[in-house]
């Protein structure tokens, strides 16, 4: 038997990374975030993200590429593209939960 592979989580939810995208959320769920980081600048000699682009997503594969964007923004640095995501996909999440129960 495979052994399950473990994501980084931040803030109780899978972060994956691959080069300069990332996706915040399980696929299992009906909506997830994913960034790109659009350009970097050198701080005391370290990349850190610079301009970052955001998408929340619907994970039905149903729909077309463009229909899945629910949402989008731009924003200056990873740690302000990150918490308007986890709020985007909270909030995303908890009315699907609640369309789901109704």
């Amino acid at each position: 038997m495979a052994d399950k592979k473990e994501f980084m989580t931040y803030k109780g939810k899978p972060l994956v990374r691959c080069g300069n995208e990332l996706y915040y959320g399980s696929m299992d769920e009906p909506y997830v975030i994913h960034l790109v980081v659009k350009s970097t600048k050198d701080v005391n000699g370290l990349k850190v993200a610079d301009k970052v682009a955001i998408q929340l997503m619907a994970t039905d594969p149903d729909l077309s590429p463009r229909k899945q964007i629910v949402k989008s923004s731009e924003k200056a640095g990873l740690f302000l593209a990150m918490d308007i995501a986890e709020a985007w996909l909270r909030k995303a999440l908890k009315t699907a939960q609640a369309n789901k129960a109704n």
